[in-house]
């Protein structure tokens, strides 16, 4: 691919005026609701306990017992 079209947008008028849109909304969502933003912190740290452990759990090695032999209870298929 070639570089001087992955940058062409970006160096356009369209593109310039768009970076500055962007620029403008992000500047004025962070100064407008960062309360919003600072309110919810406790509350995704909190969140992130039980999803790390639903989703990372797997990954530490407590369930290798199920392949020992006799771990197995009477009349589970091998």
């Amino acid at each position: 691919m070639d570089n001087d079209n992955a940058d062409g947008f970006w160096r356009s008028k369209t593109g310039l005026v768009c970076a500055g849109f962007l620029a403008v909304a992000g500047f004025f969502l962070i100064t407008e609701h960062t309360a919003h933003v600072l309110g919810v912190l406790p509350w995704l740290l909190l969140a992130s306990c039980p999803l790390m452990h639903l989703f990372m759990h797997h990954g530490h090695g407590a369930h290798k017992h199920h392949d020992e032999p006799g771990s197995r209870p009477q009349g589970e298929p091998k």
